[in-house]
């Protein structure tokens, strides 16, 4: 249960703090007094959507913060040691909101919004203004069927199914989309391996190219230096003779003078680096080509690389991948048929495991279905809708392209099942039942939210429900039944109750007025905790309005007390 309640600077709010307490909490006051600015921060603090023009004027940011019981709520462990929040028997959920963002935090432990939205819906029901209105879309029931049956198993094994199938179903489709791009594409690619293979590429053929045409280009000036290293030892200047008589004599004068000898190691080395020159020149000189054909040869082959590169926008090792590519691809098209057919089993057995846990998911729907038909209609008869009849409908989603077969019918399937769920209802004895937008008045749908909501409560055991003027579209002793309804409903859990309805309003275990005034020329919104004798004047204010008459004040007194002795 929410324990309290904290906000600050948040619309017309400047500070206030509620103590909320168990069983059925009313909030009354005059339209416009601040009532859903209340709920709007309780709806922040869970984690919903929040903007910056809840702050209030002049101030930095909006706090919300609410302390809410978790004791025996042990669904919350999970998702609390995930995240490494300690907690115990509170926990303290804070939204802050400024203009450059939001900040969330539980037990002062930052977290994100959507982390303190999956903890905010696994302890508060929150029933806004016109969620009613939602059971008028027939794409809702389907959601609300699954909420009332234990169901996670069934669509969690489905929605594994599902997902395979989808992903193979993608494959299929793709596969034959690159089958229509290939089929187009197919002579030209016949044509590029031909022109390609032919071309004979390999990955270093351009840098050996450019090496072999480099020397057979400068053969001529290769020779000549060569001959002039090889004539250093001729007989016109044989240096080689000079750096051995050099040798000698430094070896006399080291003999007598030491300091010569470094001068000795050096002139002897570069006299065998010299004749290894030379020797090596001599022997470069044998293999020196002079073969302008073949330089020709080259020079076409590196235009023939050329013009492919340019032509394909690829360089060479680009193109030898490409080829790889297209060869494949051309394999591919070759064994389409094959291919298509083992994918077609894959999807023929993956249909048998979909279909299962469709039928399984189907069937379970339906139990729930029959179940919940009951349950509303005796919730009905408590709502003052004595004679109402619901009907559950689960059928297949029949379609002529569905990927499963049921009884010889092609089914579709989408993420939420192969379903189509329908509520039907009749308000009056021997009249069939007929789709809700079409039967149903204003009230009337309230009632079939507060029974399922009734329900709800009763089977999961949620720790708090609140409802925002759940009571539009009834009055009189319909009210009066539906604020006994929401007192008993207060048994199972927590309930907090926006009404204009004194017959809601006299139910009230705990009642808090919702006021707007002017302090210091600011609207400000406040709230006050009832006493026994302001809870009367507060029912008689609802009956009657400003003027509160002695009788006014009996009547409520009348309606209060026929509330306690009927509980």
């Amino acid at each position: 249960m929410i324990k309290s309640l904290y906000i600050k600077d948040f619309a017309l709010i400047d500070e206030i703090e509620i103590q909320f307490h168990d069983g059925l909490n009313i909030l009354t006051g005059q339209t416009g007094a601040g009532k859903s600015i209340i709920i709007g921060a309780l709806n922040m603090v869970l984690g919903e959507r929040a903007d910056t023009e809840v702050i209030r004027t002049g101030s930095m940011k909006a706090i919300a913060e609410a302390t809410i019981s978790i004791a025996g709520h042990s669904s919350l462990s999970d998702i609390l040691t995930e995240h490494e929040i300690e907690f115990g028997d509170y926990l303290i959920l804070r939204r802050e909101i400024r203009d450059t963002g939001s900040r969330a935090f539980i037990n002062d432990h930052p977290v994100t919004i959507g982390v303190l939205k999956s903890v905010g819906d696994q302890l508060v029901d929150l029933h806004g203004q016109h969620d009613h209105q939602l059971l008028l879309k027939e794409e809702n029931h389907l959601g609300v069927v699954d909420s009332f049956g234990n169901s996670l198993n069934e669509i969690a094994s489905y929605h594994k199914n599902y997902e395979l199938m989808k992903l193979l179903q993608k494959e299929l489709k793709d596969f034959r989309k690159r089958e229509n791009e290939l089929n187009e594409k197919l002579e030209l690619y016949q044509f590029q391996v031909k022109e390609l293979e032919d071309a004979n590429l390999s990955a270093d053929e351009e840098e050996e190219l450019e090496s072999e045409m480099n020397l057979l280009d400068n053969a001529e000036e290769l020779d000549q230096k060569a001959a002039a290293i090889s004539d250093m030892s001729g007989d016109d200047v044989d240096l080689i003779q000079i750096l051995n008589q050099l040798k000698i004599n430094l070896e006399d004068l080291a003999r007598i003078e030491p300091e010569f000898s470094s001068y000795l190691e050096e002139v002897n080395a570069a006299r065998i680096s010299i004749q290894e020159a030379v020797n090596f020149a001599e022997r470069y000189r044998e293999q020196i080509e002079h073969n302008p054909a073949r330089l020709e040869t080259l020079r076409r082959r590196q235009s023939e690389l050329r013009s492919l590169q340019k032509k394909y926008r690829r360089e060479i090792p680009e193109l030898i991948d490409y080829l790889t590519q297209i060869k494949n691809e051309l394999n591919l098209a070759e064994n389409f048929d094959l291919e298509i057919e083992k994918l077609e089993g894959r999807i023929s057995k993956q249909a048998e495991a979909l279909s299962y846990s469709a039928i399984q998911l189907h069937n379970k729907r339906q139990v729930v279905a029959e179940k919940l038909s009951n349950d509303i209609a005796a919730e009905l008869n408590q709502l003052g809708i004595p004679n109402a009849t619901i009907r559950v409908y689960v059928n297949w989603l029949i379609s002529d392209n569905g990927w499963i077969t049921i009884d010889g019918h092609s089914v579709d399937c989408i993420e939420t099942g192969c379903d189509d769920v329908k509520i039907y209802i009749s308000t009056n004895k021997g009249e069939e039942p007929k789709p809700l937008a079409k039967i149903a008045s204003g009230g009337e749908i309230s009632r079939v939210m507060l029974a399922l909501k009734s329900i709800l409560a009763k089977e999961q055991s949620l720790p708090v429900m609140v409802f925002d003027e759940i009571d539009t579209g009834i009055s009189g002793h319909i009210s009066e039944k539906v604020g006994k309804s929401m007192r008993q409903l207060g048994k199972y859990c927590q309930i907090l109750v926006i009404t204009h309805q004194p017959q809601i309003a006299s139910q009230a275990d705990h009642h808090f007025k919702v006021e707007k005034m002017e302090s210091e020329e600011r609207t400000i919104t406040t709230i006050d905790y009832l006493s026994d004798e302001d809870h009367v004047r507060e029912v008689a204010g609802l009956m009657s309005g400003e003027d509160i008459s002695d009788a006014a004040l009996e009547s409520a007194r009348t309606l209060i007390q026929k509330s306690i002795i009927r509980n």
